[in-house]
């Protein structure tokens, strides 16, 4: 039980320094809200589903947001990897 908590605080830990930069005008109670969402989940997954699918938890909703936000950007013509053009991005997310 422990070794899926900790990797899960490495997944929130490697993600939110990753992206974090391309959320830096998101109000910081969204940030934290979305990792506790994150987190509860898991804890919910493991004490009633048990240890294979909170593995899946733990690697399968990164993969989702991952393949919702490459889909995402190249709809709306920005890039996946750099958000480029930036105006555009934030526009996007309706940041001024």
């Amino acid at each position: 039980m422990e070794l899926e908590w900790a990797i899960a605080a490495v997944v929130i830990t490697v993600l939110s320094s990753l992206f974090g930069h391309f959320e830096a005008k998101a109000p910081l109670w969204t940030r934290i809200t979305r990792w506790l969402v994150y987190l509860a989940v898991l804890l919910v997954v493991e004490l009633l589903t048990g240890r294979p699918w909170t593995w899946v938890w733990i690697a399968g909703l990164p993969a989702v947001g991952a393949t919702f936000h490459v889909i995402w950007f190249v709809r709306h013509q920005n890039n996946p990897l750099t958000t480029e053009p930036r105006e555009r991005y934030f526009q996007l997310r309706g940041w001024a």
